[in-house]
């Protein structure tokens, strides 16, 4: 499954370079991805320090940290 997380990991980090910041519904739209992967794989961006998240309200932003 890590091999997978990661997969999906850089899909996510492709889309957001491509596509800057997205809601989490766009992203997912975007990827074509389950979500619980997209979930872990997000975590896993934002835990190395590579995505930003921030919640508004009911729903999620995301996008690439730059610099």
């Amino acid at each position: 499954m890590i091999t997978q997380i990661g997969i999906v990991a850089g899909e996510i980090w492709h889309h957001l370079d491509q596509h800057g910041e997205v809601t989490f519904t766009q992203l997912l739209k975007g990827i074509e991805q389950p979500r619980d992967i997209a979930l872990m794989s997000v975590g896993w961006l934002a835990r190395e320090g590579h995505v930003v998240v921030k919640g508004e309200g009911q729903e999620y932003r995301v996008w690439l940290r730059k610099g």
